[in-house]
C-alpha cells in the first residue's frame, strides 16, 4: 500500500457535545478563507523529497465537518492535490459531511473532482437523541442526504452512528441499524460512545447531570449490532463493518501503521516512526503559514521498541490481527524483547489467539478490547 494524504479542514456549523476533535464554530466564508491558506500547505509540503517519492493510494479530507466549505473550493483544493502530488489511478478519495451540508449541486461538483467515498456523520436516527447531542439535522434529512449522495453517483457511502448515547435505549438503538441498513451503506462506523474530557457531555457528566445507558445495556447494545449485521457486512475492525471490497483503505493504512502526510490544523503525519503534529488552533495555524513561519507544533521519533508497540496496538484493532514474524522483522524485534511474557500471558488467558503466524483479540472479548490494548503501551 502506499502512502495516505490527509487533509483536516477544523470548522463546523456548532459543536456537539461529544465532540473531541480539533474543530470549531464557523462559517462557510471562514472554511473558505481557510482552505485558500491550506492551498500554501499544500504547495510547500509538496517539494519535500519524501513527498515527491510516494505514490499517494488515498486521500481523506476530514475534520470538523469539511462539506462547510463551499465545495468549488473543496475541488479547487482536490485538484491542486492532483497536480502537485502523485495520486494513484485508482485513488480512494473520501470527504466527511454532515447531512445538513449536503446537496445535489455541492455533490457533482465533488465527484467531478474526483471524490469516491462519503462518510456522512448520521450518528442516530432518532430527533429526540440528534436534538440531546446538538445536531443540526433530523433523522428525515440524514436519510434524504443519503439518498441525494446516491442520486448524484457516490457508490461507496460511510454512515457513522454512536451508541451507548444519553436516553438511548437498546429499541432506540436497534431502529438505528434498521434504517441504516434499510439504505446499504457499502460501510458502516459504529462507535460507543467515549466521554473526552473538556467536552459538555465531560462537564455534564462531573456534575451529575448525564444519564447514560449502563455496562450491561451497552454490551446489548454491541451484542445486537453483530446480529443485525451479520453476515450482510464483514466486521473488519473494532467498530468498522463494510460490505466486501469495500473497507476503508486510508484507515487501514493508520491500523497497519503505514505512513500518511496530515495538513492543516491540528493534523499529524508519520514517515516511517518520525510523528509530526501541526498547530492546533485554526487561527494561529493559518496566521503562522501566512507569515510564511512553520506550523509545525511538535515532533517525535519513535524508537524501535515504540514503533512495534504502536503496531501491535493498531494492528489488533483489525479482526485478523497482526502478522507477528513480519511486525518483527520489520523493526528487528521480538515480541519476548518487547513485551517479555504478557502476550503469552494473554493467549493463555484466551484473551489473545495465536493461529500461525497471526495473532488476534479473541472474538468474545473485543468488547473489552481498549482494556486489553491498553496493557500493550
Amino acid at each position: 500500500m502506499g502512502a495516505g494524504l490527509y487533509l483536516h479542514i477544523p470548522f463546523c456549523r456548532s459543536k456537539c457535545g461529544y465532540c473531541a476533535f480539533n474543530s470549531i464554530a464557523a462559517s462557510r466564508a471562514e472554511a473558505d478563507n481557510y482552505l485558500d491558506i491550506l492551498a500554501r500547505e499544500i504547495n510547500a509540503y509538496a517539494l519535500l523529497p519524501w513527498s515527491t517519492s510516494q505514490t499517494f493510494t488515498t486521500v481523506f479530507i476530514g475534520g470538523g465537518t469539511p462539506s462547510l466549505a463551499s465545495p468549488e473550493k473543496l475541488a479547487e483544493i482536490l485538484n491542486l492535490c492532483r497536480s502537485r502530488f502523485t495520486l494513484a489511478d485508482q485513488a480512494e478519495i473520501s470527504m466527511e459531511a454532515n447531512p445538513d451540508s449536503i446537496d445535489q449541486d455541492s455533490l457533482t461538483i465533488l465527484r467531478q473532482a474526483g471524490i469516491n467515498r462519503l462518510s456522512i456523520g448520521v450518528q442516530s436516527f432518532n430527533d429526540t437523541i440528534l436534538k440531546s447531542l446538538n445536531r443540526a439535522h433530523t433523522g428525515d434529512k440524514a436519510i434524504k442526504a443519503f439518498e441525494t449522495a446516491r442520486k448524484s453517483g457516490v457508490t461507496n457511502i460511510n454512515i457513522d452512528l454512536i451508541y451507548g448515547l444519553p436516553g438511548q435505549s437498546l429499541t432506540t438503538w436497534q431502529d438505528d441499524l434498521v434504517q441504516a441498513l434499510a439504505l446499504a451503506p457499502e460501510h458502516l462506523a459504529l462507535y460507543e460512545l467515549t466521554i473526552e474530557p473538556d467536552t459538555p457531555f465531560a462537564r455534564q457528566r462531573d456534575n451529575n447531570k448525564l444519564t447514560l445507558p449502563d455496562e450491561d445495556l451497552v454490551a446489548d447494545m454491541e451484542e445486537a449490532t453483530a446480529a443485525r449485521l451479520s453476515p450482510t457486512y464483514q466486521r473488519y475492525e473494532i467498530s468498522n463493518y463494510a460490505r466486501p471490497g469495500y473497507q476503508c483503505l486510508h484507515n487501514m493504512n493508520y491500523w497497519q501503521n503505514g505512513s500518511y502526510l496530515g495538513l492543516g490544523a491540528g493534523a499529524v503525519s508519520c514517515f516511517d516512526g518520525l510523528r509530526v503534529s501541526t498547530e492546533p488552533d485554526p487561527h494561529r495555524f493559518m496566521d503562522l503559514v501566512c507569515r510564511r513561519q512553520t506550523p509545525i507544533s511538535h515532533v517525535e521519533c519513535l524508537s524501535p521498541k515504540g514503533r512495534f508497540r504502536e503496531s501491535m496496538i493498531m494492528g489488533l484493532r483489525l479482526l485478523t490481527g497482526v502478522n507477528l514474524p513480519d511486525i518483527e522483522d520489520r523493526f528487528g524485534l521480538t515480541a519476548q524483547e518487547v513485551y517479555g511474557n504478557l502476550l503469552a500471558d494473554f493467549t493463555t488467558q484466551g484473551l489473545l489467539i495465536r493461529q500461525g503466524n497471526m495473532i488476534r483479540i479473541a472474538a468474545n472479548y473485543l468488547a473489552v478490547a481498549n482494556q486489553i490494548l491498553s496493557k500493550l503501551v
